[in-house]
């Protein structure tokens, strides 16, 4: 396992649970002194996040573990079980809160000291934007599935700080309705938002392949070697930072074995590089087998 790719994700986890924990005290205090709902909202999120980023820091130590006798291809998938737990909490508390913002935006309540929040709201703006700059890093590095969806919920809670103070700034003015519909609109987005998170943690259980241009990566530094005649069977997956890559080659019927399995050897690594950390195998066929399977193939249709 890359130890940089270990180093960077627990950090990130761990910045992320701290931070959290800031969140949900500086929300509490604005609420309890504006009585906002949009804040109200915005803490109830933050709690959400707390317990995400809390699941997160324990599947992803548990996804980093090395592969043992009972898990022989690694844990992995504890990442992409992250990524859905995180949606999965979200979906549940935003439903509870849209319900909410319904009735608020039905029968409106002023805001108390609307400035403070406004200032508290501020602060939490720029706190978050630094969290998620520092997760698109790590990702950029990492590619960690679970590091993303930690960041697109921090991104969404980012919007909604914004959403917040100007909430907040309408209610200040006087317009006591714009604390509903903007608690409202915050709700729909973090819900869709949770959905598409959801979405892209089932894909990697499905075992989902690599994208096809991914493919087309395999398959042209296989065709660089000239011994290669022919390259089928290309089949990917990630699970967790790991991407499992198999190919079979093609290769003259009477090339020695040795020669066989030094260019496979040297593909294999060729591929890993290419998508590190990975496992590849390449499984070497003679080209008249492969000839006569397409054969009986085309005999059988």
């Amino acid at each position: 396992m890359n130890l940089i790719y270990d180093r960077l994700v627990k950090r990130s986890t761990t910045f992320s649970i701290c931070f959290a924990l800031l969140l949900i005290a500086i929300k509490f205090v604005s609420w309890w002194i504006t009585d906002s709902y949009s804040l109200l909202v915005s803490l109830f999120d933050s709690s959400m996040d707390f317990l995400a980023s809390g699941l997160n820091f324990i599947l992803i130590r548990y996804a980093l573990k090395p592969p043992d006798d009972d898990h022989l291809f690694g844990h992995g998938k504890a990442e992409s079980l992250a990524a859905l737990a995180q949606s999965a909490f979200i979906i549940g508390s935003v439903i509870f809160l849209l319900f909410n913002s319904i009735k608020l935006v039905i029968h409106p309540t002023p805001v108390n000291y609307p400035i403070v929040g406004i200032i508290i709201s501020s602060v939490s703006t720029v706190l978050t934007f630094a969290l998620v700059s520092y997760q698109r890093h790590v990702i950029k590095l990492t590619g960690s599935n679970a590091i993303e969806a930690d960041m697109l919920h921090y991104s969404a809670d980012l919007l909604m700080n914004i959403a917040v103070i100007i909430a907040l700034s309408l209610s200040w003015i006087g317009i006591v309705y714009a604390d509903g519909v903007l608690a409202l609109l915050i709700g729909g987005y973090i819900f869709f938002h949770a959905i598409k998170i959801m979405f892209v943690a089932l894909q990697d259980l499905l075992d989902k392949a690599l994208p096809e241009s991914d493919n087309q990566k395999i398959y042209e530094l296989a065709m660089s070697f000239s011994d290669i005649h022919g390259v089928h069977d290309i089949k990917t997956r990630r699970s967790g930072p790991i991407t499992f890559v198999q190919l079979h080659i093609e290769l003259d019927d009477n090339m020695p074995l040795v020669k066989a399995h030094a260019i496979a050897d040297k593909l294999e690594k060729m591929v890993a590089n290419q998508f590190s950390p990975a496992e590849v195998i390449v499984h070497q066929d003679p080209i008249s087998v492969v000839a006569n399977e397409k054969v009986g193939l085309q005999k059988f249709k």
